[in-house]
């Protein structure tokens, strides 16, 4: 039995006593009163018309005490009927109308069921998926199936089938849409506030920190408000390889088909060199005149379009980059009223430049530059709370903390090490993610992962080498060697500062991103000064052994590619002849190079390559000479840390040698 009150507090199975079925038929009254049996069922909704032909119905459910317990949801979801025999992917913009028509805090949007006649749904939505990775959560049912009889556990565990299975962290493309878009509309309404006043506006940021999902959001914002904007993706070859003059017709085009504008303007034949800026800006003022409001010119990866640094050499060393901000900032004060420019890149560098090939530099300093904040607590609370409550994953408080201690509040980095922790905790779900358990995946993400702060830190180590050099010198607790770049121009210290990788508390710099640091830490490791002795015998004793086995490996392999099994042992024990007291007898190669069961000792692998050197000399730079310098300093302080401390020159001496041969050997490892 269930209840069709109203219900206080908690919520319980059943039907709002004024529900409203009479448009729904027989078998969807049935459907309605299975969904009543665990759920309540707060409104029969209406009629959905899409185009000419296609109607669907739907209700609107709330969830019970366990539903909500067990998924997280607490907000109204919407059910679907579609009674076509094919679900068409159109039946989803039923919800968009249904989001209109009802009060926007009462849905749940990341969540939905779709009833559909198709039998085949279920894989019908699979497919969606593989198209769509932002779609929403639809658990999809059949008339068929609700008709009957179901069990008590029929929708729990059709919901876990959708709600766990999906990785909806992992999301690594620009998000298009709103729906997992969290903790940048502060920024967006700032963007496009400044539009509105007429003001130009630059937005800057490390890879992966969401420029592109913002700009998305900001074309969404726009199209609701019925205003109007273009979107220039500089890094595209259709926009960089064109010369300055037929780049601006290239917008004017642009502005023409993403807003499906019917304006004549002139053809791209007629903006030639000596006429392009002023056709361009008789074509912009006919369609702001036109369509009675500026237009905000989006400009993306507007490194792509840099000196010295662009893909195009008309770019890069060439005027067109002054000609072409030359004709957009004069027509820009000309009309202020017809349109404002937002550039969009990783490298600030086109508005640093006060001169280019010798001319003033058009837009130098006359663009606010804004860099993308990182997400704080509360923000990143927001994204990994609701989207992990939808895959079974309930946080501590001490891990949002953590998240913005460890990853600076990068949202890629966050939304990665989180999509780690779901991969790594598949079954058992809800399941809660404590302090501890975070840790220890936390560990296992960092050394896994090192492409995607390789992919993060790209822009410094490709166009600001000074600025990467005082992070490593940072890292490693340099703090001089640091302080003495940043002394030297304070741009370095306002690039890091910018892209929210350091920040500066009580005259002293830190990492605002530790997983940054601790790479670095690893990537440059031994190059760490000020060490103590215990430090110093610890380094040479760790790479002496890893160099070791490696030369093992790749000399036992070498001689294995140029001599049968028994010629090349012999040739090893010819070299060993008299090296040792102890007999060395082996029918296997590989057992002759196994450090625990034959007494071959460093300086011996010297011995066997020098004896073989043509084998090897490609490997190792040709040089035998050096080749053997490099062994000996390697093995000499081997020997010597062992009996006595080493001084800091000796170190250098002995890293030098073994960073040379860790080059060699891992070129071919």
């Amino acid at each position: 039995m269930y209840s069709n009150k109203m219900p206080s507090q908690q919520t319980y199975p059943g039907k709002h006593p004024d529900l409203k079925v009479a448009h729904f038929t027989p078998n969807e009254r049935v459907i309605i009163d299975n969904f009543a049996k665990h759920w309540y069922v707060t409104n029969g909704g209406s009629i959905i018309r899409l185009g000419k032909t296609s109607e669907y119905k739907y209700i609107l459910i709330k969830p019970s005490e366990t539903t909500k317990e067990l998924f997280g949801i607490e907000r109204e979801l919407i059910v679907v009927f579609s009674d076509y025999q094919s679900f068409e992917p159109r039946t989803l913009d039923a919800f968009d109308h249904i989001y209109e028509n009802v009060q926007e805090l009462r849905i749940e949007k990341t969540c939905a069921f779709v009833i559909s006649s198709d039998e085949s749904i279920e894989s019908r939505i699979v497919d969606l998926l593989k198209n769509d990775p932002e779609l929403k959560v639809i658990i999809p049912l059949t008339y068929s199936e609700l008709t009957s009889k179901i069990d008590n556990n029929f929708f729990q565990n059709r919901m876990r089938k959708y709600f766990f299975c999906r990785d909806l962290f992992d999301l690594k493309s620009p998000l298009k849409k709103d729906l997992y878009f969290y903790g940048r509309t502060d920024i967006i309404h700032k963007l496009i506030d400044r539009h509105w006043q007429g003001e130009n506006s630059g937005l800057f940021g490390l890879r992966k920190t969401g420029k592109t999902s913002i700009i998305f959001g900001i074309k969404r914002l726009l199209s609701r408000e019925k205003a109007f904007c273009c979107f220039i993706d500089c890094q595209s070859p259709g926009f960089n390889q064109k010369s300055w003059d037929k780049c601006l017709y290239y917008i004017i085009s642009e502005i023409k088909n993403q807003n499906n504008l019917a304006i004549k303007v002139h053809d791209e034949a007629e903006y030639i060199l000596d006429k392009a800026s002023i056709l361009f800006e008789k074509d912009i003022i006919k369609i702001v005149n036109k369509i009675g409001s500026p237009v905000l010119l989006i400009f993306d990866e507007v490194e792509h379009i840099t000196p010295d640094i662009a893909t195009a050499k008309h770019w890069k060393t060439g005027n067109d980059f002054i000609l072409f901000w030359q004709t957009l900032r004069s027509i820009y004060q000309k009309h202020i009223n017809a349109y404002t420019y937002l550039l969009v890149g990783t490298n600030p560098k086109l508005v640093e430049i006060a001169t280019i090939n010798g001319i003033d530099n058009p837009i130098y300093n006359q663009i606010p530059k804004t860099y993308i904040p990182s997400f704080d607590i509360a923000q990143t609370t927001e994204m990994v709370s609701k989207i992990g409550r939808i895959m079974g994953l309930k946080f501590d408080e001490i891990v949002f903390s953590k998240l913005v201690e460890d990853y600076g509040g990068h949202p890629f980095l966050i939304r990665q090490v989180c999509s780690h922790i779901h991969k790594k905790v598949q079954a058992h779900r809800p399941q809660i993610i404590d302090k501890t358990k975070y840790q220890k995946l936390c560990k296992e993400f960092d050394a896994a992962n090192d492409d995607y702060i390789d992919l993060i830190l790209g822009v410094l180590y490709t166009h600001y080498n000074d600025e990467y050099e005082m992070l490593t010198y940072l890292a490693a607790e340099d703090y001089q060697k640091f302080n003495e770049m940043s002394s030297y121009s304070n741009e370095f210290t306002k690039h890091l500062l910018g892209y929210n990788i350091v920040s500066y508390n009580e005259e002293e710099y830190g990492f605002n991103i530790d997983s940054i640091k601790r790479y670095l830490q690893r990537k440059n490791k031994y190059s760490k000064i000020n060490l103590t002795l215990e430090d110093k015998l610890a380094e040479v004793s760790e790479r002496r052994n890893k160099i070791e086995l490696k030369l093992r490996k790749l000399i036992r392999n070498t001689l294995k590619i140029n001599y049968k099994e028994r010629e090349a042992i012999d040739r090893v024990l010819k070299v060993l002849e008299g090296e040792t007291n102890d007999p060395i007898l082996s029918n296997s190669l590989k057992d002759l190079f196994d450090g625990n069961k034959t007494k071959i000792f460093f300086n011996h692998l010297r011995k066997i390559v020098v004896r073989d050197w043509p084998n090897f000399a490609n490997i190792f730079g040709g040089n035998q000479q050096e080749f053997e310098k490099l062994m000996q300093t390697i093995n000499k302080y081997r020997a010597d840390a062992h009996a006595k401390s080493i001084s800091d020159e000796e170190m250098i001496e002995f890293r030098n040698a073994i960073t040379k041969l860790e080059k060699y050997v891992d070129e071919f490892d």
